[in-house]
């Protein structure tokens, strides 16, 4: 009846969610668009598209991929309300909102062929009605096959909070090494084992290696100290000198390691330095010598010491495991019982993984007490190296944070329904990662995006979801895992 005099529709998912409830809405959004479009209606979806573009400049993952999946549903236009009203970046969410409908239209015709499952038919099959959008909302937490992974950190590794976050729904713990310090796994792991034995639940552990990182080094004039990055200037960008060479006007540096060193000597001219997950850009305008760049800053900023960088277009060679992953690793190795998963970051290719193979043989840990090995998605060459990858592999993570800063946000959806997709067809654990209910760091319930982010997942066939901050140091641990 409401249709038959309408000439558009909006998918209003504020008040829907409060009075559906917000688990319902992504069902019922998807089959508003569908019966729609049937009748032939201009579509509106609305509400908490890019929520946290009110106060930052750039979206979080889980909005991005709620945009493209709404257009990918059929949605005629996408809407924003305080980001554009009352926020801090109207500009900058119209053009996140514009070039995410723009890169989800570009690929559309590819998901009809690449995923079929995923795309919403224009002609809604007759066993699907819009009321069945009120169907009762599923409570019943032994039915649920999706797993959670919940990052451990100082919001939830106490002794008290470990066997609440089991009741809560935890299915997985995972074991952040870049914070392993201070004898902290020593004490949790033993805990996760007794807790999940006494509540007679089946828990898991994850054992994440950190991988090379790339970072700036200090700035002169201390912690707090920044430099003005101004669009257009052309700087120096090279490795630190000696202990005085530290990051001033018209010079960036970094500390030699093995790894950055390697960094240097892959760059060459044309490439992109993304710095701080791309909120600053510069490009290099010429390679002066193997620890020497000449760049010029594309995107400007504040910039202070320590932030990382990414260099999206080359693929550096370096060994995938440092001295400090290899220690950790043969710690997560002859942890009792077993860990069940050990993931390598920044996997760009099958000997990435080799190299975590070559330990177990080497500390001659027995077949049936190997960890499933989980490569990370961050880098653009691990898509073309997917196959080699995947043989190494008994698990894959689709890790949106560096993959993000390094494929761009827009592409990461797209991406993401490939990857899960290639890796179920090769009988791999798939866990889907980053910014899945990022708000829930600070706020007891998640955004419409972050609901419709979660459930366009699991529709595509992810077998875990992943918590990170929102677990490991929020202020709603609890509720971010319910």
């Amino acid at each position: 009846g409401i249709i038959s005099k309408s000439q558009a529709l909006m998918v209003a998912r504020g008040d829907l969610g409060v009075e559906l409830g917000v688990n319902r809405v992504p069902f019922a959004q998807k089959l508003l668009i569908a019966r729609a479009k049937q009748a032939g209606l201009f579509v509106i979806t609305a509400t908490q598209m890019c929520e946290s573009m009110i106060k930052a400049p750039v979206p979080t993952r889980a909005e991005v991929s709620d945009v493209a999946n709404a257009v990918w549903d059929g949605t005629d236009a996408v809407m924003l309300s305080g980001e554009a009203a009352s926020g801090q970046y109207p500009l900058n969410a119209v053009r996140t909102q514009a070039s995410v409908c723009r890169e989800a239209e570009s690929v559309k015709h590819r998901l009809r062929r690449a995923c079929p499952p995923v795309e919403a038919a224009t002609v809604m099959p007759p066993m699907l009605h819009v009321s069945m959008g009120n169907k009762r909302q599923e409570t019943d937490q032994s039915l649920r096959r999706t797993k959670v992974v919940a990052s451990l950190g100082p919001a939830s590794w106490s002794e008290d909070m470990i066997p609440k976050m089991i009741r809560a729904g935890t299915d997985i713990f995972r074991l952040n090494c870049s914070h392993r310090r201070g004898g902290d796994f020593e004490r949790v792991y033993p805990l996760i084992r007794k807790y999940a034995a006494q509540l007679g639940r089946k828990v898991e552990c994850l054992g994440d290696l950190q991988g090379p990182k790339f970072r700036v080094g200090e700035v002169e004039g201390g912690t707090s100290a920044s430099i003005k990055l101004t669009e257009g200037d052309i700087l120096e960008f090279g490795i630190c000198r000696d202990d005085n060479d530290l990051i001033k006007p018209g010079r960036i540096t970094m500390k030699s390691t093995t790894e950055q060193n390697a960094l240097f000597k892959a760059a060459r001219a044309g490439i992109d330095l993304l710095i701080e997950d791309g909120l600053m850009k510069v490009h290099v305008i010429e390679k002066v010598s193997d620890t020497e760049l000449k760049v010029k800053v594309i995107q400007g900023g504040f910039l202070k010491a320590r932030k990382g960088v990414n260099v999206p277009d080359v693929e550096i060679d370096c060994a995938a495991l440092t001295e400090k992953d290899i220690e950790d690793a043969e710690f997560l190795l002859q942890l009792d019982p077993p860990i069940e998963y050990i993931c390598v970051s920044f996997a760009q290719k099958a000997q990435d993984l080799q190299e975590l193979i070559d330990i177990m043989d080497r500390l001659k840990i027995p077949k049936e007490k190997r960890p499933k090995i989980c490569p990370k998605i961050e880098k653009p060459q691990a898509l073309t190296n997917i196959d080699g990858i995947i043989s190494k592999s008994q698990a894959l993570m689709v890790a949106r944070g560096d993959l993000g800063v390094e494929l761009e946000v827009e592409r990461v959806p797209f991406a993401q329904k490939l990857l899960i997709k290639k890796a179920k067809e090769a009988g791999l654990f798939v866990i889907t990662a980053t910014q899945m209910v990022e708000s829930m760091i600070y706020q007891p319930v998640p955004t419409r995006a972050e609901i419709a982010d979660l459930q366009n997942s699991v529709w595509d066939g992810t077998d875990a979801v992943m918590l990170s901050g929102e677990a490991a140091s929020g202020d709603f641990p609890l509720e971010a895992v319910r």
